[in-house]
């Protein structure tokens, strides 16, 4: 429904909506708004681009800068989620994707980068493609197939530079397909970041079986066929204990595995068979998850179904995804032990392509740890949701491959090798490792902390989280990661995003969005004002909040739909843009919040703001308020309550944050109005000083 129009209090607004010859605010404004029809993909990806064009500043872009669409997310209320990739004259910018968001009604809403400033560099490289690729192949270990290069803008990390991105295809020293990829300073030539576009599991081997399960076969001239027609054509075939090289595997390559009488292996290694069906198993179940839980079709989310490899290479202990190839590879295992083909292995590997085909996380970094726990996190619920009695479902990565598992979700620690809780240095591990922070906060997300038959959960603050299950646990995951996570997505950004996300399917006031902040809060992960948001505006002075005056339009703010706006309906304080929360003339809620610590050291911390109250209602009941609240943990304190009994034009609130010293909390406006006249609250120009 539309809002009413703000009257005297706000009279610039009034002005413009005055119908003439009557001195009086056109009905219109009053009546309720058609909701507008869901848009298709084509209409979100041009309401992205005239976004672009409207609001350059909140996607960092230049006069230098093009978009391409990635993926296209459209809620069922019409809300859009565009995800775009960047090229700077012509150049592809490593770093500079960027998700639009926009309103259903294709107005822009926010944006979620990682890109800090706009881009302004020469693209002359002084450093030849020869040259790079000398420098990239000596860094390359394994057997050599073919070397690529392109010029890029490298916007990973510190200040954007021209590089070449090398890509060396070959086999690495462990028999796994290898597109390793080097970038080279093109003007320097110093040799920069390095990572590998095929993800492995990290393990030895000792597979094992799903045990009796069915498969969905086609027939073919003779017999049947390790192909499912009814899950995107996904098929099964037999690598022939060889490896592929330079486009690995390649289209055609292994063997189809066929049988006369529908039946696949007979459960031992005496039939090349066995391990097919455990192989095509995992393909069923990855599948039906995402398509049951997710409504996901198939990986890329476009029907087609992806192909797995059994007895690849000569006694390969692993198993992985090749994005490149679209395929999956299981090894046989060291001498003696049993494939490597264990359900959650399966689902955390083609999990790897869902990752590429959204956020297309980065191999490296936090992003890198974020990468391999997204596959952990789903080749888990893959395993609960097939609930095989085989394999019994847990939150262990691997437990059937070797005597102990691979990683534990409840205490990544337990590895010896893996964090459970976040530090600035976490990036620098490998992603395998790095990847504990996101296992440990989704375990404490759905389980919770402490003692469980799952295991036993520490917090590393301390604190006390009680799980949502995993079911709300994933579709939250899910939501952030295919909404809000961008390629260069750190641990802390990935805690707004999973609020974001949380907020979009419970709302900002729900015990769901409380519970993701104190899963975050269990692995140390706490917004700052420096990391919060994906890509909003530092700030300035002593202001903690970012983002203060809503120029970035919602990015590092928690709101309801359509709060965060330019409408002109309305007026801000300043700039283009202000908080509106309320004003429909029914009974209505709306919630804008932002997380922000408080340091210990604060001399007098304060919440500011300037507010603006419009009402249609009389007298001086309360039937419509706003309430400044903090949330701190489970508890929320009402500092000061609004309400239409006092209207007027904005004016600045100033509230003591003295008793939230020391603390991360979330700063929260909560506005309630009745079933009878409208009170709209207008907010802008927020800030919490530290006196």
């Amino acid at each position: 429904m539309k809002r009413t129009v703000l009257a005297a209090s706000i009279s610039l607004a009034v002005s413009a909506l005055l119908i003439a010859g009557t001195g009086s605010p056109a009905a219109a404004a009053d009546t309720a708004r058609p909701h507008p029809p869901k848009a298709d993909k084509s209409q979100a990806v041009q309401d992205a681009r005239d976004s672009i064009a409207a609001h350059p500043k909140a996607v960092r872009a230049s006069s230098d800068d093009t978009f391409k669409s990635a993926s296209v997310l459209v809620d069922k209320d019409g809300t859009r989620h565009v995800h775009m990739t960047r090229e700077y004259r012509d150049l592809p910018v490593l770093g500079g994707d960027v998700v639009v968001h926009s309103a259903p009604s294709g107005a822009f809403r926010e944006s979620t980068l990682t890109l800090k400033d706009s881009l302004s560099l020469p693209v002359t490289p002084k450093v030849s493609a020869q040259r790079a690729e000398t420098l990239a192949q000596k860094k390359f270990q394994g057997e050599r197939a073919d070397t690529t290069s392109k010029l890029v803008v490298d916007a990973l990390a510190g200040t954007p530079r021209l590089a070449w991105q090398v890509t060396v295809d070959g086999i690495a020293p462990d028999q796994s397909p290898s597109h390793f990829n080097v970038l080279v300073d093109a003007l320097t030539g110093k040799v920069g970041q390095t990572w590998n576009d095929f993800h492995t599991a990290d393990g030895t081997g000792h597979g094992y079986q799903v045990g009796d399960v069915p498969l969905t076969t086609t027939a073919v001239s003779g017999g049947y066929q390790l192909k499912d027609a009814t899950r995107g054509n996904g098929e099964t075939r037999d690598a022939q204990n060889l490896t592929a090289t330079n486009d690995s595997p390649p289209a055609g390559w292994g063997k189809a595995f066929t049988d006369t009488g529908n039946v696949w292996g007979n459960g031992t290694l005496s039939d090349r068979a066995t391990v097919a069906a455990d192989a095509h198993f995992g393909i069923q179940a990855t599948w039906d998850y995402y398509k049951n839980v997710h409504g996901r079709s198939g990986i890329k989310n476009d029907g087609v179904g992806a192909r797995s490899f059994v007895h690849y290479g000569n006694n390969y202990a692993n198993a992985g995804w090749d994005d490149t190839s679209f395929s999956m590879i299981y090894g046989d295992g060291a001498p003696g032990d049993k494939p490597f083909t264990e359900l959650d292995v399966a689902g955390h590997e083609m999990s790897h392509g869902v990752t590429s085909a959204t956020a297309n996380l980065n191999y490296f970094g936090d992003a890198g740890g974020l990468n391999e726990s997204t596959s952990d996190i789903f080749g888990t619920l893959v395993e609960f949701n097939a609930n095989s009695a085989v394999d019994t479902p847990d939150y262990l990565i691997g437990e059937k491959i070797s005597s102990t598992p691979l990683r534990y979700m409840d205490d990544p620690k337990k590895d010896g090798a893996s964090q459970s809780c976040w530090t600035t240095g976490t990036k620098n591990l490998d992603p395998h490792y790095s990847s504990g922070v996101g296992n440990h906060f989704f375990y404490l997300l759905a389980v919770g902390s402490g003692s469980s038959q799952w295991g036993n959960s520490p917090t590393c603050d301390g604190g006390t989280v009680t799980g949502l299950g995993n079911a709300t646990a994933g579709k939250i995951w899910y939501r952030a990661l295919t909404t809000y996570m961008t390629s260069g997505t750190t641990y802390p950004q990935a805690r707004t995003a999973s609020i974001k996300a949380a907020t979009d399917l419970y709302g900002a006031a729900s015990s769901q969005c409380a519970a993701v902040e104190k899963a975050w809060s269990g692995v140390a992960v706490a917004p700052t004002a420096t990391t919060c948001g994906g890509g909003g505006t530092p700030p300035s002075g002593s202001n903690l909040l970012s983002n203060p005056g809503f120029e970035s339009g919602a990015v590092n703010w928690t709101a309801s739909s359509g709060v965060v706006t330019n409408d002109a309906s309305g007026t801000p304080h300043s700039g283009s843009y202000y908080a509106w929360l309320d004003g429909y003339g029914s009974a209505h809620t709306d919630t804008l919040s932002q997380s922000v610590t408080v340091p210990a050291t604060a001399a007098a911390p304060k919440l500011s703001f300037f507010l603006a109250i419009d009402t249609k209602e009389s007298g001086t009941t309360p039937y419509d308020t706003l309430k400044a609240q903090v949330v701190n943990g489970t508890s929320t304190t009402t500092l000061a309550t609004y309400s239409n009994a006092t209207p007027g034009g904005y004016t600045q609130r100033t509230l003591d944050l003295s008793a939230f010293k020391g603390k991360t909390v979330t700063i929260k406006f909560t506005g309630t109005e009745d079933s009878s006249a409208a009170t709209s609250f207008l907010i802008d120009d927020t800030a919490v000083t530290t006196g």
